[in-house]
């Protein structure tokens, strides 16, 4: 199934027209763990940002959500734009809510204090059925790490189209 044939669930997602990102150079930092949840998250990503022109961007696998934040902050200076993909499913302890916010803040912070754009692809769900359907693989109702890519290339051309 094409990005394009999904639908949402709740909220449309903005009509974020084609973009044209050729030349932004772009990073996609990816949680290793649930791997069919996270390949599906990977590609989607990488299909995003090839449908918006930019080809060959750098990929970096750190363990999981938790190591998001690190590695976005590391490579924040040398790309326009980098895309954080990972996935959390809730258990029965807290380290659900420690790993959510440590990645949810984490990232924020990096892109405000930075200034470089990161696409969220960060799923953060109550079962890994929820995950499998917002991961982009075949039978899935969306694809979150497409939606992160083209949200972080958007911005870009955002900023740029106001002199920043």
């Amino acid at each position: 199934m094409s990005t394009a044939d999904k639908t949402t669930v709740g909220e449309v997602s903005p009509d974020l027209g084609t973009l044209d990102g050729s030349g932004l150079r772009a990073a996609v930092v990816a949680a290793s763990w649930h791997r069919v949840v996270m390949d599906g998250l990977l590609a989607g990503a990488l299909h995003g940002l090839s449908d918006a022109g930019i080809g060959r961007p750098t990929v970096v696998r750190v363990p999981g959500s938790f190591e998001l934040p690190v590695a976005c902050s590391r490579l924040a200076g040398g790309y326009d734009l980098l895309v954080a993909l990972g996935v959390v499913i809730q258990g029965g302890t807290p380290h659900f809510d420690y790993v959510c916010n440590a990645a949810t803040d984490g990232i924020t912070q990096v892109a405000v204090s930075t200034g470089t754009p990161i696409g969220f692809g960060v799923l953060t769900c109550d079962t890994e059925a929820q995950a499998l359907a917002r991961c982009g693989i075949e039978g899935s109702q969306e694809d979150k790490g497409y939606e992160a890519a083209q949200a972080a290339v958007a911005t870009v051309l955002a900023l740029r189209a106001v002199g920043h």
